[in-house]
């Protein structure tokens, strides 16, 4: 006989990560989460669109909203990010400010504050990287902080490490609404598995290759086929915006876009806990960035 549940003790409600780049939101949440549903790299900007990781605790459903880093937007690109970083947190129950303690209050961070402060929005604060600051300079940049009066509550954690993390879990579930749950209980993302396998390549071509490889390089999955065996194929394009960005990639031999596909696929296996096969292409498409199709396929607004 199924075990009946009971409606009225569920909770559920969205809290929303914003924060300079790299300060380590998307970290935080895939470890509160358990898995992986946000890629990271040392690159700013690495977190392109609004990504949901959904975590369970006891009969609370959190739904964490992990938002591209908010920077000054230069291009159409950084607009459409920066954008969907605000819409993210727009209708979320609750926001959370994360801030790197090592980098303190930069630009990005009081523009911000400043923003929420207009909205008359207030927010939780979480100081990431505790672990590599000296407890003065961290309690100095506390201060600073709760001086600007938006700030209800202040945690201080190594989301790398998963310090502290359990007690803003525990802080945040009794601050949920009284509600079912949005997920099914076994969900940990809304992001399609398609364009999650694209986001794990894309990952791995930053952690290779690093400041080699410029930020205009996207990846998208053309093909997802499912075997009899249970196996998975799948085939992905890698869009640069030059030749010269292609060599790179493919590197001598066609050494270095195997590498990135091992490391891919390995990843990938443990993800959709399958096996599965990968085939890599690179493609030269200069304005690939302009191109609205592109936005669409990442949910942004191309006329952000």
């Amino acid at each position: 006989m199924t075990e009946e549940i009971d409606f009225s003790k569920q909770r559920a409600g969205f809290v929303a990560f914003v924060g300079a780049p790299n300060a380590g939101k998307s970290t935080a949440i895939n470890q509160m989460v358990g898995t992986k549903v946000s890629i990271v790299s040392p690159k700013v900007q690495t977190t392109r669109t609004r990504v949901l990781g959904i975590m369970m605790k006891g009969d609370s459903q959190i739904i964490f909203v992990d938002t591209p880093g908010i920077f000054a937007p230069k291009r159409r690109l950084d607009r459409a990010m920066v954008a969907a970083a605000w819409g993210g947190a727009a209708d979320a129950d609750h926001i959370v400010v994360l801030v790197d303690a090592k980098r303190g209050i930069c630009h990005e961070t009081q523009t911000i504050i400043n923003t929420l402060k207009e909205q008359k929005r207030k927010a939780i604060l979480i100081l990431n990287k505790i672990d590599i600051v000296d407890k003065e300079a961290l309690l100095e940049l506390t201060m600073k902080l709760n001086a600007e009066d938006i700030f209800t509550d202040t945690f201080m954690v190594s989301a790398l490490k998963g310090d502290g993390l359990d007690h803003f879990v525990d802080f945040i579930v009794e601050k949920l609404p009284q509600g079912p749950w949005l997920f099914p209980e076994d969900q940990v993302s809304d992001m399609p598995e398609r364009l999650l396998a694209a986001e794990i390549t894309r990952e791995q071509l930053y952690l290779k290759l690093r400041q080699e490889l410029p930020y205009s390089t996207t990846v998208e999955t053309e093909t997802w086929e499912e075997k009899k065996d249970g196996s998975v194929k799948i085939e992905q394009i890698i869009y640069v915006a030059r030749d010269g960005q292609k060599k790179i990639i493919l590197g001598k031999g066609g050494q270095q876009i195997k590498a990135i596909g091992a490391h891919a696929r390995k990843e990938l296996e443990e993800i959709l806990d399958c096996r599965v096969h990968l085939f890599l292409f690179v493609k030269v498409r200069d304005k690939w960035s302009d191109d609205p199709e592109r936005f669409n396929y990442w949910g942004l607004d191309y006329n952000a």
